[in-house]
């Protein structure tokens, strides 16, 4: 069941929550909205699933192709999980999930029998068999949050819908439970749409990633394609670290300071000077006598998998973070107030490419 929305507007008072956005979710599939706090992801994720309405005159919304703009909410067939659970705490677990059926037009709604076997197949699924007399006070927020989700399904939603799942769990728990989801999601292969201000999340678990920022929808792609190739430099700083470093244009057809093997001419226009955007893994660290740029190693962060370098260039003053392995750091023998060479691996600057 894929998801469409165009042109969707969506004014509170005088502040713009939605410009103009268009969104395709391809069945099957599992998306993350991503965006910073007020982007407008969350709008439109209520938007599409009919507990908001759109300026009047505004866009439509299809499921598979069907118009659903004036369907009520209750009649979408839609599945939405809540940031912080919304289950009701004077029900058991068993109750929670029935809920959704129970209240069912007459017509439509299943038998007891029907409704047992519903739950306790949506328990196994969310590996919570065993908990179904279990209050919610009774459960960790993991455990909470998957009854939630089981709630969701249990009315057999054309569309899952999910708001900030894992923001109220802490980052083990967030961490487990999302893979979990990547999981469940190759399980079931029903269309997710999940939002998130969590860039890890999203490039971790999603099939597509569409980034939001302002009310409007910046780029669109796999995670891969959004991190490695980022469309603006609003997304090359909000898809993780990045230094963003000042060279004269005269200096990169000039000189090789950075290490680019081969510096590209300048376009005519550009300013006098272009900001080059490069991740801390792209920084290649040697030593003071190969070529480079010299700077001064000013601290070392060696917790964890990677060291962690702040550098300080000579020249400009300006801080860089590289990142390089621990066995790199080793080899290097690198001491704080060391004065090395960095070079550019790869760098953007949004006019042109440079990698060596």
């Amino acid at each position: 069941m894929s998801i469409e929305a165009h042109n969707i507007h969506k004014h509170l008072g005088s502040h713009c929550a939605l410009a103009g956005v268009d969104l395709h979710v391809p069945a099957g599939k599992l998306v993350a909205l991503l965006g910073p706090s007020g982007s407008g992801k969350t709008t439109l994720l209520r938007i599409i699933a009919g507990l908001e309405r759109a300026d009047a005159g505004s866009g439509r919304i299809l499921f598979d192709g069907d118009d659903v703009t004036d369907v009520p909410a209750g009649r979408r067939r839609v599945g939405f999980v809540f940031q912080h659970y919304a289950l009701f705490r004077h029900m058991a677990v068993f109750e929670n999930i029935a809920f959704g059926l129970r209240v069912l037009p007459r017509g439509e709604r299943p038998n007891e029998a029907e409704i047992t076997e519903r739950v306790h197949t949506l328990l196994k699924l969310v590996q919570l068999e065993g908990l179904s007399g279990r209050y919610p006070s009774q459960l960790s927020g993991g455990q909470r949050q998957r009854v939630a989700l089981a709630r969701a399904l249990a009315v057999e939603p054309r569309v899952l819908l999910l708001d900030e799942p894992f923001g109220a769990l802490d980052a083990k728990v967030r961490k487990e439970l999302r893979r979990w989801l990547r999981r469940f999601h190759d399980e079931i292969q029903l269309t997710t749409l999940f939002v998130t201000h969590d860039q890890e999340e999203a490039l971790e678990i999603a099939d597509q990633v569409v980034i939001m920022n302002q009310a409007r929808i910046e780029q669109v792609g796999t995670p891969q394609d959004v991190y490695d190739r980022p469309a603006s430099p609003f997304i090359y700083e909000f898809l993780g670290h990045v230094n963003i470093l000042r060279m004269p244009s005269a200096a990169s057809v000039a000189s090789n300071a950075y290490g680019f093997e081969r510096p590209r001419a300048v376009r005519s226009g550009t300013s006098s000077e272009r900001p080059l955007y490069v991740r801390p893994h792209d920084i290649e660290i040697a030593t003071y006598d190969a070529k480079g740029v010299p700077a001064v190693v000013r601290h070392i962060h060696a917790a964890g998998p990677h060291a962690r370098l702040i550098l300080e260039q000579i020249d400009t003053r300006e801080a860089v973070e590289a990142e390089i392995s621990r066995s790199e750091l080793a080899s290097l023998h690198l001491q704080v107030n060391d004065v090395i060479r960095l070079r550019l691996r790869q760098a953007h600057s949004f006019d042109e490419d440079y990698a060596i």
